[in-house]
């Protein structure tokens, strides 16, 4: 019996400024070809080519229907035809590659050739830079040909895929004399030249971006392959830098938004602010005051949470009327500088539920780019959600936890971003994409000050 084969290797208004995240509008590749032509085997190639950690192959075998009765038995008999296109749920698998085409997280099925059906378990998969698609049919539906940027078809001879799939199979099984019968009998060979008859009788290969005959070995034909997703990538990461500028632009005459507060220079906090900017402060000092001044900036922002009224009776048995939160307060750290805010907020919100996200910088691309994600559950009915970071600059990072939060439907105006100094131009790219979300900010830092505050906390 063949095991579940893993799916995946390795509310807008007016006044928001259109901005595109590098992560929307993914590259998808289309790999087809009949069964044993080496279809996995290119795909994986191209992505040890590609040497990037964001590229995603997503195999249709994810996308069988669950079969009825009848099939079921079929298929223990080796006599269900698993490469017709009447096998494959084309729905789920076209809404599945749109969403990621928005930026959006999906879950991938997974089936289970021992049960033949979906299991209840899926594979979350979260904007990929490239996604390869690969199946025997990954070409057959005109709903995902119009999603595909470059579709390929891997040819081979008839007996060399015969024997590829031979082996694959009695690798599985241990049964080669049956499994060599049943490919015969079950249809292989009727389904590889339906396979190339649909392609010649459509004539669709003109619509083709390219034909690798002779698979793996083709290396040319793959080269030219990655050269074009590269050349894809750095268009997408050109276009990336001009809609920041443009954005920039926009707002550099611009005032702060009213949503933005920067915390009052009282004495203490000026102070405190003092302390931390000495160099010679030693670093003990420095976690101390640190987390006293983040203690300030996480109260500040419980002030923009929502509240109730409530009547609560005091001990001289009188009534009190005040006010309690109205739902579930959270907070997300971007890690690693948001995890210095989390003493903190463990102070201030002992019970308070935690997420984390890992959001790093290119160095080549200069985009952000997400590493690690873990948010809490059924965070979209959380009342408040703070975003912790102790410093922003540009405002990348701030963009895309941003927008993942609002990709897991968390509602813009029920975020709060927390972070101890930033940079004017950061502030208004970000509340000018998103002027909903409240922002309480330390103090507003020179342009282009690199971070510096995770390092004088954790002492490296």
């Amino acid at each position: 019996m063949m095991e579940s084969i893993p799916p995946v290797i390795s509310s807008v208004t007016d006044q928001k400024t259109r901005y595109s995240p590098p992560w929307v509008d993914l590259s998808i590749i289309g790999i087809a070809g009949s069964s044993g032509s080496g279809k996995t085997s290119v795909a994986m190639e191209i992505v040890k080519s590609l040497n990037l950690p964001w590229v995603v192959i997503l195999v249709m075998d994810s996308f069988y229907k669950t079969l009825s009765p009848e099939q079921h038995a079929k298929a223990h008999v080796n006599e269900y035809d698993f490469d017709c296109p009447e096998s494959i749920d084309f729905d789920v698998l076209f809404q599945t590659l749109s969403d990621l085409k928005e930026g959006k997280k999906v879950n991938i099925p997974i089936y289970s050739f021992v049960d033949h059906q979906r299991q209840r378990e899926t594979t979350p998969l979260y904007s990929p830079h490239v996604l390869v698609l690969e199946g025997i049919l990954a070409l057959h539906d005109p709903r995902i040909i119009k999603l595909l940027d470059v579709k390929i078809f891997v040819e081979a001879d008839m007996d060399v895929c015969l024997g590829r799939r031979t082996s694959k199979s009695c690798a599985m099984s241990e049964r080669e004399v049956e499994i060599s019968r049943a490919l015969l009998s079950s249809g292989f060979l009727l389904s590889n030249r339906r396979t190339r008859d649909m392609w010649s009788l459509k004539d669709i290969y003109q619509d083709l971006d390219i034909i690798i005959p002779r698979g793996i070995e083709n290396q040319t034909a793959i080269e030219l392959v990655v050269k074009d997703i590269q050349r894809r990538l750095l268009e997408k990461s050109e276009k990336h830098s001009a809609e920041l500028q443009k954005l920039e632009s926009l707002s550099l005459d611009e005032k702060l938004s009213p949503n933005i507060c920067v915390m009052s220079c009282t004495p203490q906090f000026a102070g405190i602010n003092t302390i931390l900017q000495d160099p010679s402060t030693e670093q003990v000092d420095f976690v101390f005051y640190f987390d006293r001044l983040a203690s300030l900036l996480i109260e500040r922002a419980l002030d923009n949470a929502q509240y109730v009224s409530t009547v609560v009776t005091t001990p001289q048995q009188k009534n009190y009327h005040g006010v309690q939160p109205s739902g579930t307060v959270s907070a997300v750290a971007i890690l690693r500088g948001g995890s210095c805010l989390e003493t903190a907020l463990k102070r201030t919100i002992p019970d308070c539920i935690t997420g984390r996200m890992l959001i790093q910088t290119n160095k080549q691309t200069t985009e952000p780019e997400l590493h690690y994600l873990k948010l809490p559950n059924k965070i979209e009915e959380h009342t408040t959600v703070m975003l912790l970071d102790p410093q922003m600059s540009s405002g990348g990072a701030a963009l895309m936890a941003v927008r993942i939060l609002i990709d897991h439907d968390v509602a813009e105006r029920n975020i709060i971003f927390v972070t101890c100094a930033a940079g004017k131009k950061g502030l208004q790219r970000l509340t000018a994409v998103y002027p909903e979300v409240k922002v309480v900010v330390g103090r507003i830092e020179e342009e282009g000050e690199p971070r510096w505050l995770e390092k004088r906390y954790f002492g490296c």
